[in-house]
């Protein structure tokens, strides 16, 4: 096979369906968050609208400090797997730290979200026998991978339908279930019906996973997420997050019983085989989760913009889809004016917004999405708008999109 070729066909094909992906070239500056360098021919500033460190925790002076003084003491990496020689003070103090977020006896680090999602329901699915995994037809691609690997049948239940869910439920008779979902989902901002899909999964005596990684430091008291807020934190047999998001550093987790965690802990090979999170990432997610448990300003100040940004964007007549999260998907419908408004409006307005295109959502709902943070200023509003709805009008796509 001439594989050069390949790659290239397939690689031009993407091109040509506007669905080829470009990175753009960013400097974080530390302490001036949302700005940022982006590097090209020159270096450019820019303002970032599309992070997923939503509340600016990343440049928090007191995480910056924790990392640093743990680097100063510990040195850079764990030094192996958490069995052999990777396990420190740190990890320890950071799965209780998760453990007591969600109110649950025990928790698990992993290198990402991706990878506690993957290696969570891989291994609930192949170690638990005959059991059958009901999963959210839009579930993200790490808890699709983890059931696909797992080997388990699988049923998929309509998106945020607990109806159908108990129907299919019901159909499966008399074997272990285990119920996959998310609370907030991170592309079109929708919050699932946790209490009702809870009480569908406790009558049919299912396993309840949640991914919360879009909602874990956002919402709740403490930030423990959509559970917390809701008050349902302790009828969910799992609960996975991240720590890459709202708590700005590095790693995932899932939180449960002591038996469960012990069980994941045990058997899983991405949890196994993999090195350990370094010490000082560990040392200031911990710093993070602390200070959001008590602080509730970051919070209120993200709230109070994004709900200004969907006032104007209501105002200026731009389509945004309705959610209730702090997600805000404007809506485009085709892949290549998504990519053109995304390079137009950094290059003109040094405002960076990632396109997003298929895979990550279906064809033909293309989109550009916003997640105002609490560090945005009016300033920053008031030129993302200006700069949309000129936008708008030149790139001629109200009609193609309204």
């Amino acid at each position: 096979m001439d594989f050069a070729s390949h790659f290239t066909r397939q690689l031009d094909t993407l091109k040509a369906d506007g669905n080829y992906r470009t990175f753009a070239n960013l400097e974080r500056r530390c302490g001036d968050f949302p700005r940022a360098n982006r590097h090209g021919d020159t270096v450019d500033e820019v303002t970032v609208w599309c992070s997923n460190d939503y509340l600016g925790m990343g440049q928090h002076p007191d995480v910056v400090a924790s990392m640093v003084a743990t680097v100063q003491s510990c040195g850079t990496g764990a030094g192996g797997t958490r069995n052999i020689g990777g396990n420190t003070v740190q990890h320890r103090a950071l799965e209780c730290e998760l453990a007591d977020l969600h109110g649950k006896d025990a928790a698990l680090l992993f290198t990402s979200g991706y990878v506690s999602n993957w290696a969570a329901l891989s291994t609930l699915g192949s170690k638990i026998p005959n059991a059958v995994i009901l999963s959210d037809e839009m579930n993200h691609a790490s808890m699709i991978e983890g059931i696909r690997h797992s080997r388990a049948d699988k049923v998929l239940w309509k998106h945020n339908d607990w109806r159908d869910l108990d129907r299919k439920l019901h159909a499966t008779g008399d074997r272990p279930k285990i119920v996959a979902f998310e609370s907030v989902y991170s592309m079109d901002g929708d919050i699932s019906p946790i209490r009702e899909i809870v009480e569908v999964c406790e009558a049919h005596g299912a396993l309840s996973y949640i991914d919360e990684v879009h909602a874990v430091g956002m919402y709740g008291p403490r930030g423990g997420g959509v559970s917390e807020r809701e008050g349902l934190a302790h009828r969910i047999d799992v609960i996975e997050g991240t720590l890459g998001k709202a708590f700005g550093c590095m790693g995932g987790y899932i939180t449960g019983t002591t038996g469960l965690v012990d069980f994941i802990r045990s058997f899983s090979s991405g949890f196994i085989f993999t090195t350990a999170l370094p010490p000082a990432v560990a040392a200031a997610a911990t710093t993070s989760i602390r200070h959001l448990k008590a602080s509730g300003d970051e919070r209120a100040r993200q709230r109070a913009n994004v709900a200004e940004v969907r006032r104007r964007l209501t105002q200026a007549g731009i389509p945004h889809m309705a959610n209730d999260s702090h997600i805000i998907p404007v809506m485009i419908g085709d892949p290549v004016k998504c990519r053109m408004i995304s390079d137009i409006l950094m290059a003109d307005w040094g405002i960076y917004v990632q396109p997003i295109n298929y895979p990550t959502v279906p064809k033909g709902t293309e989109r550009l999405r916003i997640t105002p943070g609490p560090q945005h200023a009016p300033a920053d509003i008031d030129r993302l708008i200006s700069a949309l709805t000129a936008l708008w009008s030149r790139c001629a796509i109200s009609h193609a999109v309204a």
